[in-house]
């Protein structure tokens, strides 16, 4: 065989491999071909509350919003618990909202209230029974927490914690501005 037909053959090689890559690629996973990120729309959701309240993220324009992934088996979501309620306390009135997302998918649901009642908070707890949230955010650990300003585009995310009092406050007066 010639070097330009190994060349030609290789190439051959290649270009298949890509294709075959982008044709099998899963992208069900993905939200407009890329994991919310800082500067970017929020993705949209409508999740209900154990009461059955329902919360649409898109309706909260105009509001400062945290959304926190979590699961009642968590350490770390247990551990800045806490200071999410405190400082919701404190800034609700100039236009926070809190969206505790339970991934309920992977919880266990009769574990929900109770904790919620044992940290006495009074955010909304939304749960997200099939994982559809889950997967619009791309979660991959908890807690996953992301910062949204008034105009619904994501300032800040982070994934894992806990997350300080501090570094909360900080993060919650920026999307209060």
């Amino acid at each position: 065989m010639s070097q330009t037909q190994r060349i030609i053959l290789y190439s051959l090689a290649i270009i298949a491999s890509v294709a075959w890559i982008g044709i099998s690629a899963d992208t069900s996973n993905i939200t407009n071909g890329f994991a919310p990120q800082e500067g970017f729309s929020a993705p949209d959701f409508t999740l209900k509350t154990p009461d059955g309240e329902t919360y649409t993220l898109s309706e909260l324009k105009g509001k400062a919003v945290l959304i926190n992934l979590w699961a009642t088996w968590c350490p770390p979501c247990r551990a800045e618990m806490p200071a999410m309620q405190k400082l919701y306390e404190e800034y609700e009135s100039q236009g926070l909202v809190i969206l505790a997302i339970n991934m309920t998918h992977q919880d266990y649901p009769l574990a929900i209230v109770p904790f919620a009642n044992e940290y006495g908070l009074t955010f909304p707890i939304l749960l997200d029974e099939t994982g559809k949230t889950a997967s619009a955010y791309q979660l991959r650990s908890l807690p996953s927490s992301y910062f949204i300003n008034r105009a619904g585009i994501i300032t800040e995310v982070v994934i894992g914690g806990p997350m300080s009092e501090a570094l909360l406050r900080t993060r919650i007066e920026k999307i209060l501005e």
